[in-house]
């Protein structure tokens, strides 16, 4: 594989994301679609904020895949000859990589995405959890950590990046761990412990919702945040991995390496997946799409 599309996870939301990308042709449809799917204005809410409603996981998952979205419908109008030999993206940048794929239609995944959201921040609201980031550590000395202070890794973003999650006091003694052994962490401001059994429930009530949404084989290789590994082409396995990544550790510096790529392009907002493949490798080039001057410079 030659060169790969990325998208963007949660935490990458900012106001004012997709504002110049709202006014073109081609995708002034998606944002349409994508409020009249939710019954507000998705527009109003990217470009105006405030950042509390655009952060909370109800509101900011479809609005960074509708943001992610019209990053690449845009990209790809301007330079109909740059073709992607595959996808991938980060939590819920993965039902962007699906939709990007043929897999999922739009539509169906603004409405699955306002579901998810909802859940996983139902999730939070019962049962108080948090993450911590861990750097400069090698993964087996976070996972000793992780079950000595009884957390859950939840994410492999890099050979130096992993985050723990849990709850907030043993998140808090894990960050005390990772100082205590020579390495860094920071506690993240998320509204919980995501991919983690934390969010159980919200697994739970996400599985009829996609049972009733018909999925397609993949056009161009996905990779899966929950093995690492390329999804299968058949519609019910792929379900059942979207499924386990709600729970389960994300393992994106997996997906990164099984891509063989060494090209990335990264739509939407924010800059964290380019970044994060560079500092897994730093001969990969690497480029992000979120605005329309980003489109028209490129070359």
């Amino acid at each position: 594989m030659n060169r790969i599309a990325l998208f963007a996870g949660q935490g990458a939301q900012f106001v004012g994301m997709g504002a110049d990308l709202m006014p073109l042709p081609e995708t002034a449809s998606l944002f349409a679609k994508a409020s009249e799917i939710l019954g507000y204005d998705l527009a109003a809410l990217c470009r105006e904020g405030p950042i509390e409603a655009i952060t909370a996981s109800d509101k900011c998952q479809p609005a960074i895949f509708v943001v992610s979205a019209a990053c690449y419908t845009a990209f790809k109008a301007r330079h109909p000859e740059v073709t992607f030999d595959g996808c991938a993206g980060l939590s819920l940048g993965e039902w962007t990589a699906l939709w990007a794929a043929g897999v999922v239609s739009f539509e169906d995944a603004v409405r699955i995405l306002a579901a998810r959201g909802k859940f996983m921040q139902e999730a939070c609201d019962e049962r108080p959890s948090g993450m911590a980031s861990i750097l400069s550590l090698p993964a087996e000395k976070v996972a000793e950590i992780a079950a000595d202070c009884g957390v859950f890794v939840s994410n492999i973003n890099s050979q130096a990046q992993i985050n723990v999650a849990g709850e907030k006091e043993k998140v808090d003694k894990a960050v005390a761990a990772a100082f205590a052994a020579g390495g860094k962490a920071i506690v993240l401001n998320v509204a919980g412990a995501f991919h983690s059994p934390f969010m159980q429930p919200a697994r739970d009530k996400l599985a009829p919702v996609l049972e009733g949404i018909a999925f397609s084989a993949p056009k161009i290789p996905v990779f899966s945040n929950a093995t690492g590994a390329e999804h299968s082409a058949d519609p019910s396995e792929i379900k059942a991995r979207m499924l386990e990544q709600i729970t389960g550790t994300v393992r994106w510096l997996d997906c990164i390496l099984a891509s063989g790529a060494h090209e990335f392009v990264e739509f939407g907002p924010g800059k964290v997946l380019s970044g994060l493949a560079r500092r897994i490798d730093k001969q990969n080039k690497v480029a992000n799409i979120q605005d329309a001057a980003a489109i028209a410079a490129w070359a």
